[in-house]
């Protein structure tokens, strides 16, 4: 993997059908570097996923964005994607009702890429069409390395409970 030299190298774009491999590389190295999946389970898991994004993908439900290589060989270097989530209509800050919500999953760098910005340059691509599409409600998990770019984004902890089976 070359670094890019200047952001005039790389690259946002919408991903599509064709980037299953990477999202699935991405979801399952996340989970690889989290520990949150053993070794034994990371096939299961990129099958797993990759069938969620084959299905996801055309109907809307997940929007991916990729940090691209420019040049004749692209290369996927990072991503985060948005799950939108029809709801029961509820009032908005903004006075609107609200139909829908969002939560950021995938967000990933690949590790030669990492403290180059990426994450901030995808994620700030990512947040453009929730706004436009008035997806007030954007929510993530956020790991310990993420959760400082996350703050600057304007993201603040919430009280959410959750229950785990």
């Amino acid at each position: 993997m070359r670094a890019a030299t200047n952001p005039r190298d790389l690259c946002v774009r919408r991903a599509t059908i064709e980037d299953l491999a990477a999202l699935t590389r991405h979801r399952v190295g996340m989970y690889r570097e989290m520990g949150d999946v053993p070794e034994a389970k990371e096939a299961e898991l990129a099958d797993a996923a990759e069938a969620y994004f084959r299905t996801a993908i055309p109907s809307g439900e997940y929007v991916a964005w990729l940090v691209v290589t420019m040049g004749p060989h692209e290369e996927v270097v990072a991503g985060a994607g948005l799950l939108v989530r029809p709801m029961i209509p509820r009032p908005a800050p903004d006075g609107n009702i609200e139909l829908c919500e969002g939560t950021v999953v995938n967000v990933y760098t690949e590790p030669g890429w990492r403290r180059k910005g990426l994450a901030a340059m995808v994620m700030e691509v990512l947040l453009e069409p929730a706004r436009a599409n008035r997806i007030n409600r954007v929510s993530l998990h956020a790991s310990e390395s993420g959760r400082p770019l996350y703050e600057l984004l304007g993201f603040a902890p919430t009280n959410e409970m959750r229950l785990a089976r």
